[in-house]
């Protein structure tokens, strides 16, 4: 999952950074409202992590304009202000949910989960499956016919991205775009490294192959058998 962070605290702003790139998301952060806006309207985010005291533009009018602009992907908001109106005017700008601070990432981590479980185009279980392969977004667990499988944060990312496009072809950019941040995701030759590492783990033991390579066109996470109608 891609994130922006909205954040003119670089101390706050880095620390946010830091959990969220140790769970596998690929994170860009703008320092005020004018910058968060540039970022939307130069890539896509699935999620928006946005602070309500900004400079340039504040969060509040960051959100309505986002919203204004037809972005749906879910947005945090976070704010040291606790009243009850305050959370009231952050959700009625657009906003999915409220955080105050002081926060632990934990609590953080929890409510991103939690709000790409409500989106729109998010499956409605935790669980991801296909075939006799497991991913449990709430626990990060990964299994294939019952068994464990040790995955890195950027294998468990690019596997996720896969099987959330349920079959669907992903190319090289549009894997890098929901994985890696804006500084990396150019190098789409790691694509293809943690390809191998995957198939490595997820394919090479079982004798079904579920990543498959759609020559020029990209990767897709597929079991033939569910789509055949005979």
């Amino acid at each position: 999952m891609r994130v922006l962070i909205v954040e003119d605290e670089r101390a706050i702003a880095g620390y946010i950074k830091r959990g969220l790139e140790e769970q596998g998301y690929a994170v860009d952060v703008a320092y005020d409202g004018r910058e968060a806006l540039d970022w939307l309207d130069a890539a896509p985010f699935d999620l928006v992590i946005l602070d309500l005291m900004l400079p340039q533009i504040d969060g509040l009018t960051v959100c309505r304009e986002l919203r204004a602009r037809g972005f749906r992907m879910p947005v945090l908001m976070l704010t040291a202000r606790d009243s009850i109106d305050d959370r009231v005017r952050g959700l009625d700008s657009g906003a999915d949910d409220y955080l105050v601070k002081p926060f632990a990432i934990q609590e953080l981590l929890a409510r991103l989960r939690a709000l790409v479980r409500r989106s729109t185009d998010a499956p409605k279980t935790p669980v991801l499956h296909i075939a006799d392969l497991m991913l449990d977004t709430a626990t990060r667990r990964v299994s294939r016919g019952g068994k464990h499988i040790e995955l890195t944060a950027k294998e468990y990312a690019v596997l996720e991205c896969l099987m959330r496009a349920s079959g669907r072809v992903l190319t090289r950019t549009m894997i890098a775009e929901h994985v890696w941040n804006y500084d990396a995701f150019n190098q789409s030759n790691v694509i293809d490294v943690y390809i191998r590492n995957l198939r490595r783990k997820i394919d090479d033991p079982f004798p079904v192959k579920l990543i498959q390579t759609v020559r020029g066109a990209g990767y897709r996470v597929w079991y033939e058998d569910e789509h055949d109608p005979t």
